[in-house]
């Protein structure tokens, strides 16, 4: 993966890959505007929350908390913020591709907002995920619950994107086989990993844990996909990006932030490819037919299949379906009625002969899948 480079050239880029694992500097809509149409496969936003805070906060004990004031997160209402939501995330929607989801994180102050512009722009969503932090800030006012976490919005381009990426058996697999839970339990970003200013204190006021995004890439990226992040600030989004061998463009109008992401990228050493082999079950796989294993000649109509043992044996048909006397249908329909059964798996019950002994048709389904694989590469 090349350096990380710097772009203050906001005319329209080149559809070829330069524009990769670069930092575009300025504001988030015009930059996403000369990106390639449907050049990214997922987005992960970070907006501005809109705290709308009045006043500094300060602790029990007098101390001022470090809370975030900054310029970017003013909003002059709720009507500004909702304009500028739209304007960001009809920009986004441009630039994702047909299957590319988005992942959008928020507290309380601005998620449902943003919720009901995803809608109401065609998004889809998916799946609402809750962060919990394991160290969270304290309420020091001590006049509402301690805010533990914050909310996370899954969603695909529209409502019709079906084959969008989900790593579903290596979630499962992560999580001692047992399904991966919408609620996620992180700390908040903290010592090493926290940047620091020259004075020692936080570089910038919402920078996410490492360990968040890696969870959102493995989850739902692939190794060399695009991930794109409007709101860049300190680059967590690259730098995860970049070990886990994805790509990432970063959108930031804030120079020190930039200059703070492109040296914590720079410093990135990607993992080996062979640690990052995404682990797929068998719905992760491409889908084949029987009747495609006919008409790529693999079996002919005519063709006898049997159980293992020899019990039934049933005549291949042109149209795909198998028939046993008077009966005919699907290899899954006549393996499930010839054992008196509600349900069967053709591809495993029924066998072709091969070499004077008989092999379970899901062997050809297997090599039919390879030869769409190889097809597609």
């Amino acid at each position: 993966m090349s350096a990380v480079r710097l772009s203050a050239d906001l005319s329209p880029l080149p559809q070829k890959a330069e524009w990769l694992d670069t930092i575009l500097k300025g504001d988030c809509v015009a930059a996403l505007d000369k990106l390639p149409e449907k050049s990214v496969d997922v987005i992960f936003a970070d907006p501005p929350y809109n705290l709308q805070l009045g006043g500094d906060l300060h602790r029990p004990d007098q101390s001022k908390v470090d809370a975030v004031d900054d310029h970017w997160d003013q909003f002059d209402s709720f009507a500004a913020y909702d304009a500028f939501t739209r304007a960001w995330l009809l920009a986004a929607r441009r630039v994702l591709k047909p299957n590319g989801t988005i992942w959008v994180i928020g507290s309380y102050h601005n998620i449902f907002r943003v919720g009901a512009s995803l809608q109401d722009l065609g998004y889809w969503i998916l799946n609402d995920v809750v962060w919990r932090k394991t160290n969270p800030m304290p309420n020091f006012r001590g006049r509402r619950f301690q805010n533990a976490h914050e909310t996370l919005i899954w969603a695909s381009r529209d409502a019709n994107a079906k084959n969008y990426t989900f790593n579903y058996d290596a979630m499962k697999a992560a999580n001692d086989d047992v399904q991966m839970r919408s609620d996620w339990l992180f700390p908040i970003c903290t010592g090493n990993e926290r940047l620091k200013d020259d004075n020692g204190d936080k570089l910038h006021p919402t920078q996410k844990p490492e360990a968040l995004l890696a969870r959102i890439m493995l989850a739902t990226t692939r190794p060399g996909d695009v991930v794109l992040d409007p709101f860049f600030g300190s680059g967590t989004t690259g730098a995860v990006a970049k070990r886990l061998g994805r790509h990432f463009v970063g959108i930031e109008r804030e120079q020190d932030y930039i200059d703070a992401a492109r040296a914590r990228i720079e410093a990135v050493k990607p993992l080996e490819s062979t640690t990052l082999t995404v682990l797929s079950g068998k719905r992760a796989e491409p889908r084949v037919a029987f009747v495609s294993l006919i008409d790529s000649g693999m079996i002919k109509p005519g063709a006898k299949l049997y159980d293992a043992k020899r019990r039934w044996a049933a005549t291949v048909r042109a149209d795909g379906t198998l028939a046993v006397g008077d009966q005919a249908g699907s290899i899954h329909r006549i393996g499930a009625a010839v054992q008196g059964f509600d349900a069967c798996n053709g591809w495993t019950f029924w066998h072709y002969e091969r070499n004077g002994g008989l092999t379970p048709i899901d062997e050809l389904r297997r090599i039919a899948r390879l030869g769409m694989e190889r097809a597609g590469a």
